[in-house]
């Protein structure tokens, strides 16, 4: 088991804090397209891998997430709780686990993060190719999924954070802490806001 991270405790403060607002489950996810500009999309925080300091979202394979992260793997969340007035950002490497990830501890967590969806949220899976031009008919009204067998295109995504900025914006001065992983464990240094 891997130690839990310090910046976890005030995340999770921030989160239960703010576990009234439906909006605090939302993060912004930014990554790099392959054409080197930026790109920026809200997830859903579905929540830490077992027994890791790594952060679940989901995605569809045949979105342009797989290839941005084939390309580079490095991204950033940055996550506002607006009732505490406090900012996340993480940074780190991203995991695509697809149907054909060969270790299965994490081929496990992406069944189980299936199942853990609504089945509002696994019919979205089986809506037509995500970025394709609309074509008119049913396709956004299929059968019901099966929450035992993931669709071949469902993914879990992790974030394995190797920075964390925490900006407290209450008080004066504002309070901000730089969580860093060293080799050895993880370092926290004050810095200014």
């Amino acid at each position: 088991m891997n130690d839990l991270a310090p910046w976890r405790s005030p995340l999770g403060r921030a989160q239960h804090r703010n576990r009234s607002l439906p909006n605090a489950r939302y993060v912004q996810l930014a990554t790099v397209r392959p054409n080197g500009r930026p790109a920026n999309r809200t997830v859903v925080f579905r929540g830490f891998l077992d027994q890791t300091n790594q952060l679940k979202f989901v995605t569809d394979f045949r979105s342009e997430k797989p290839d941005q992260i084939d390309r580079c793997p490095w991204a950033e969340v940055c996550w506002y709780f607006p009732k505490t007035r406090e900012q996340f950002r993480l940074q780190g490497r991203l995991t695509l686990v697809t149907d054909t990830h060969l270790d299965p501890v994490l081929a496990v967590a992406r069944e189980k993060a299936w199942a853990e969806l609504s089945d509002a949220a696994r019919s979205q899976f089986a809506w037509p190719h995500p970025g394709h031009p609309r074509e008119n008919g049913d396709g956004f009204n299929p059968p019901p999924t099966a929450a035992d067998r993931p669709l071949s295109h469902f993914c879990l995504l992790l974030l394995d954070p190797l920075s964390v900025d925490h900006l407290e914006l209450r008080g004066d001065p504002q309070n901000r802490r730089l969580y860093q992983r060293q080799n050895d464990g993880w370092s926290i240094q004050e810095i200014n806001p």
